[in-house]
C-alpha cells in the first residue's frame, strides 16, 4: 500500500513537472515571438516615438534631417538595384560627382530609417570631399525588400555587394569610404571585419553598438525592467528560425578586432540609447589605424547637430588622410 502511494506521488510530481515545463517553454516561445515582433519584424516601431531619448522623427535624426532632406530634394539621384545573396531586391540611390575620380562614400542609415535620411552626411562627402554618393535602403527598410531587420549582421554582406557594385562602376582605382549612423554605424563596423577589397580606404562609425545581444539586453533592462536571460536568448532563437541569424554572432566588437581599414569612431557622451561606453569598447578592440570624436552633451545620433562644424572638420580631415 505504501509502495503504491509512493509510486502515485512520484507519478503526480512527474506530471506536474512536465506541465510546468510545457508552460514555461510556451511562455518563452511567446516572449520570443513578442520581442521578435517588436524589434526584428518589419513593422512601424511605435516604441521609438515613445522613447524620451529619441524625440526626433524619424529615429536618429535631429535638425540635420530637415537640412539633409532639402539637400537631397535638389539632387538628381539615380535609382539602382542589386539582388542580395539570399535573393532580396535591394534599392540604392546613386549621385555621381564630376570631381569624384573614383571616390565614393557609401552611407548606412539607422534603425527604422531609410536611405535619404542620410542627406546631411551625404552633403559632406559630395560638397567637401567631391565624392560620389551611394545611399542604400537597408533590407527591411525603405524600398528594399525583406520582412525583418538584421541590425547590421546580414547587411554586412549586402554592403560587400554595394562595394563591389561601385568598384565595377568606377574601376579598379576606386576609393571607397563607409559611413554609418547608429545601426548603420554597427553595419559598417560589422562589414569592417570581412575580407574587404583594398579599395575600401576608411570607415566612419557614428554611435554604433558593440553587438546586437548587448544592445537588446541593455534596452530590455531599460525599457521593460527585465533581465536579458532568458528573454534575449528566446528572441534570438526565434530570430534564428525566422531571419536566419542569432544575436550572439552579430557582433561589431568581434568584427573590429579583424578590421584592417582605418576607422573613425564618433559618439555623443550624453547618448542614453546606445551607451557611450560602447564606443570605448569598440575603440579599444580595434587594431587598425583609428581615431575617435567624442561630442560633449550630444544624445543619440545628434553629434552632427550638436557640433556641426567640429563634426564636418574631423570627418573631412580623417577621410582626406586616406582618400586621395
Amino acid at each position: 500500500m505504501l509502495e503504491k502511494k509512493c509510486r502515485g506521488d512520484g507519478e503526480g510530481e512527474l506530471i506536474w513537472f512536465i506541465i510546468s515545463a510545457v508552460i514555461i517553454i510556451g511562455i518563452l516561445i511567446y516572449v520570443g515571438f513578442f520581442f521578435y515582433g517588436i524589434a526584428i519584424k518589419r513593422a512601424p516601431k511605435v516604441f521609438l516615438s515613445n522613447n524620451p531619448n529619441l524625440k526626433a522623427d524619424p529615429p536618429v535624426a535631429g535638425a540635420s534631417w530637415g537640412e539633409g532632406k532639402d539637400w537631397v530634394s535638389r539632387q538628381s539621384f539615380e535609382n539602382i538595384e542589386i539582388v542580395s545573396a539570399d535573393g532580396l531586391k535591394l534599392r540604392g540611390y546613386l549621385l555621381q560627382s564630376n570631381r569624384a575620380a573614383g571616390r565614393t562614400a557609401i552611407l548606412a542609415h539607422g534603425y527604422s530609417g531609410k536611405a535619404k535620411d542620410m542627406g546631411a552626411y551625404a552633403k559632406i562627402y559630395y560638397e567637401n570631399l567631391g565624392c560620389n554618393i551611394l545611399i542604400p535602403d537597408a533590407r527591411g527598410h525603405g524600398d528594399s525588400a525583406g520582412d525583418y531587420i538584421g541590425f547590421g549582421w546580414p547587411e554586412r554582406k549586402d554592403y560587400l555587394q554595394w562595394i563591389e557594385y561601385m568598384i565595377k562602376k568606377t574601376g579598379p582605382s576606386a576609393q571607397i569610404v563607409l559611413h554609418g549612423i547608429s545601426m548603420g554605424g554597427a553595419t559598417v563596423l560589422m562589414t569592417s571585419g570581412e575580407d574587404l577589397p583594398p579599395q575600401v580606404k576608411a570607415i566612419v562609425a557614428d554611435c554604433a553598438y558593440t553587438s546586437v545581444k548587448a544592445q537588446l539586453s541593455y534596452q530590455l533592462r531599460r525599457m521593460y525592467r527585465l533581465p536579458s536571460f532568458p528573454f534575449v536568448q528566446s528572441a534570438s532563437l526565434i530570430t534564428r528560425l525566422k531571419a536566419g541569424y542569432g544575436f550572439g554572432e552579430a557582433s561589431a566588437l568581434k568584427q573590429v578586432r579583424k578590421a584592417k581599414a582605418p576607422i573613425l569612431f564618433i559618439h555623443g557622451d550624453a547618448d542614453n540609447f546606445v551607451p557611450f561606453a560602447m564606443m570605448n569598447e569598440l575603440y579599444e578592440a580595434c587594431q587598425s589605424p583609428k581615431e575617435r570624436l567624442i561630442v560633449p552633451q550630444a544624445g543619440h545620433g545628434l553629434s552632427y547637430d550638436t557640433d556641426k562644424a567640429g563634426y564636418i572638420d574631423v570627418v573631412t580631415a580623417f577621410v582626406s588622410r586616406y582618400v586621395k
